[in-house]
């Protein structure tokens, strides 16, 4: 392109109005018109910014526009490059509109970038317009089109394109493959991918290394991981894509051990690998036995002199938080010279993953603190980390910011909300949240059901269920563990018999191992031990601690001793350090009056090194979690909760309650009874019915299952007091009112 030139004079302009000061430009022996700004000029031949390009478009004469088409012409497609790069579509629809007015015949070039402006900002509908309206189109015109849909997630319509342009008679190219095999990977479609594999073929097309790559990362996507591997043997020369494609099709599919000695092959054949190399080989690392080979492996990556970016950092916290060590995750974390809110999100995710919801809650504080703005991905996991605290009121404050930002419509972050308000003991507001959500797909529907069910509303769970099918929602596996849990919370032993059928019937499901310890569950609450003796012995595989230790719990409730005893001698043979089997034969005994048994349970635990998880319950006030162990000392204003536990004690006592200090072990180890008036869910109650205002239900969280002493002890507070008391266990919820528990007694 000619040299750009400054005249020394300033004649008078005949082009458009301006205020600024103009300077000439010389294109070969032909003069134009420019702007100055500030003493500098706002177009050179190197290109510029958005700004001067635009500028100087506007002010080029129309005599100039008729006199140099073809010149003005490549300057606009320049210009268009330069919007496109930018995202600025507002200024390129402003040029697009100028091209219509000036350019008589735009070229195919021209045309080209128009389309591919509109494509790369995500307004598919006018750059397929554009390309439709085209008389010309080159692979350059197909290939632009088809990337725009692949780029916004419209595979099904690049694959359409695709076939159209094999109709048309236009052949592709290297760039039109890779797209075209990047939409049937997304698809997972391996038909389609095969298609286009076999057009290669036939065309006896080179396959480059940029095909080949996209060629196996199809493959290894649609679970064809011997096609990706005979692909990636016969490529002719390999580049770090393809090895990094066949490395993270390895580990996607589970090979671990492939994908690492595949690694060590990319290394030794001279390749060297890069951010994305070394994070699809971190995803091996996935379960705490593999953590010390994780970290060889990062002390291999520093060596190699990787920087941690924000995709290699990101992969690296990822790694060490699935290995179990946070410690690690958040050094990583802190190591990473750049972050993103994928990199923010992640060490949330892990956070959440093991239970720390406050540690999760403040980094996502840090993260506002830092100034960035969290996706959709992020509320829902931060509202995940609500859900485990039970803490409505970080719950609220975080849907107050989605409001702000926009997300309340949003399916994903909708389904979160309502998870985090039934987890958190309010289903009104979970329903409110449902009921304005406007799209609901089937983690919705799952979310209400489990709410319901764990709240003990068994018919409004079944219901529910009806209205999610009517809805043309199909279930899944996910929907018929809420069904059938519902079923045995309020013992509807028939129904969850027929919607156990109707799964692997009329839904061909294969009922899964929680499936089954549900319908343990089931027979057990309602006294058929026998017949959940028989599903056991019936499964298809074997049994696992879930189904023994759910027949176990049921043994508990119901008294029996010798399933109960069975069922222990399968849980110390499967797992001889799980001390919740040693609690619950222990309560058992002890239930019985079997002191001898219950000491010998007690000294194999002792035995063994077990202790017993100690009990604690937290309750919320004025946006602060306040928690209580059993016998608890430690709170600013223990006097006070054990004054009123004293006096709510006297009250319930000349209402008829009777302490139950039967079972020895009782999910908190107490013996006496003086002990089991300390309980950290009294406790909790207590305190909570000293701060918190009249008329506002308490909500209690504990981490173990409720003894049947507390369990007695809240209804008859929940009636003296006429307050509504709400306890989240380790099961399920309790509702308490008026001297009712919503569970009927039956947990």
């Amino acid at each position: 392109m000619a040299a750009w030139t400054l005249s020394s004079s300033t004649p008078t302009s005949t082009s458009f109005s301006i205020s600024a000061p103009l300077y000439w430009f010389e294109i070969g022996d032909k003069r134009y018109h420019g702007i100055r700004r500030n003493g500098s000029r706002l177009f050179h031949n190197g290109g510029g910014r958005l700004k001067k390009g635009w500028r100087i478009s506007q002010q080029i004469s129309k005599e100039a526009v008729e006199a140099e088409c073809k010149t003005y012409s490549k300057l606009l497609q320049r210009q268009l490059c330069i919007s496109t790069s930018t995202k600025s579509l507002t200024q390129g629809k402003q040029l697009h509109a100028y091209i219509i007015k000036t350019v008589t015949e735009a070229d195919c070039i021209l045309q080209n970038n128009l389309v591919n402006m509109y494509a790369k900002n995500g307004n598919i509908s006018d750059a397929r317009n554009l390309f439709d309206k085209m008389s010309e189109r080159t692979v350059v015109s197909w290939t632009g089109m088809i990337a725009g849909y692949v780029r916004h997630g419209y595979y099904e319509e690049a694959f359409d394109l695709f076939s159209q342009m094999l109709e048309a008679g236009s052949f592709p190219n290297e760039f039109t493959y890779n797209v075209v095999l990047r939409a049937c990977a997304n698809l997972t479609a391996p038909q389609k991918g095969q298609q286009v594999h076999t057009h290669i073929l036939k065309r006896q097309f080179q396959l480059h290394a940029f095909v080949g790559g996209a060629l196996v990362d199809m493959y290894s996507k649609c679970d064809l991981l011997n096609c990706a591997c005979q692909v990636f043997e016969e490529l002719p020369s390999r580049d770090v894509v393809c090895w990094t494609a066949m490395i993270a099709g390895y580990a996607r599919n589970g090979y671990c051990e492939p994908a690492l000695k595949q690694f060590c092959e990319m290394q030794r054949a001279g390749i060297k690998p890069t951010e994305f190399t070394f994070s699809s080989v971190l995803v091996t690392y996935a379960t705490p036995a593999d953590l010390q080979q994780g970290k060889q492996f990062h002390a291999r990556m520093l060596k190699c002199g990787l920087h941690l970016d924000v995709f290699s950092g990101s992969a690296l916290v990822d790694m060490y938080t699935k290995c179990g060590s946070l410690e690690d995750a958040h050094r990583a974390f802190d190591d990473m010279s750049d972050l993103n809110v994928v990199s923010w999100n992640t060490v949330i995710v892990g956070y959440v993953q093991h239970g720390h919801g406050e540690e999760a809650l403040r980094t996502f504080r840090r993260m506002r603190r830092a100034g960035m703005e969290p996706s959709r991905y992020s509320f829902a996991s931060i509202l995940k980390a609500g859900a485990i605290l039970g803490s409505q009121e970080q719950g609220m404050q975080i849907h107050s910011q989605i409001i702000k930002v926009g997300f309340q419509s949003d399916v994903f972050v909708g389904s979160a909300l309502l998870d985090m308000y039934a987890k958190c003991g309010n289903m009104d507001n979970a329903c409110h949240v449902f009921d304005e959500m406007p799209e609901r797909n089937v983690v919705s529907w799952n979310a209400m059901i489990a709410g319901y069910s764990q709240h003990g509303y068994g018919s409004k769970a079944l219901q529910m269920f009806e209205e999610m099918q009517q809805a043309g929602i199909h279930p899944n596996h996910i929907t018929f563990v809420g069904i059938l849990s519902a079923c045995s919370h309020v013992g509807l032993v028939d129904e969850g018999q027929h919607y156990f059928n109707s799964m692997i019937e009329d839904h061909s499901i294969i009922p899964r191992m929680e499936h089954y310890a549900c319908m343990i569950d089931l027979f057990g609450r309602a006294g058929c031990l026998d017949q959940a003796e028989n599903v056991i012995k019936g499964m298809p595989f074997e049994p696992g601690v879930l189904e023994w230790v759910t027949l176990l719990g049921a043994c508990r409730v119901r008294q029996n001793i010798e399933i109960g005893k069975r069922a222990a001698e399968h849980l110390f043979k499967l797992a001889p350090q799980f001390d919740p089997t040693y609690v619950l034969l222990s309560n058992i005994y002890a239930d019985a009056g079997m002191k001898d048994e219950v000491v010998r349970v007690r000294k194999m635990m002792k035995a063994r090194g077990l202790k017993k998880k100690p009990g604690c319950s937290w309750i919320e006030v004025q946006n602060k979690m306040h928690v209580f162990f059993v016998n608890d000392r430690s709170h600013p204003q223990i006097k006070q909760v054990y004054e009123k536990l004293e006096e709510l004690t006297l009250q319930i006592r000349k209402a008829g309650y009777v302490p139950n200090t039967n079972s020895a072990l009782d999910d908190e180890q107490e013996q006496k009874e003086d002990h089991f008036s300390s309980h950290s869910e009294k406790l909790a109650i207590a305190f909570g019915l000293i701060t918190i205002s009249p008329g506002i239900p308490i909500r209690i969280m504990k981490n173990l299952r409720v003894c049947t002493d507390c369990h007695s002890t809240t209804k008859f507070i929940s009636l003296i007091v006429a307050r509504e008391i709400i306890v989240r266990d380790a099961n399920r919820f309790h509702h308490f009112k008026n001297g009712i528990c919503s569970c009927g007694d039956f947990w």
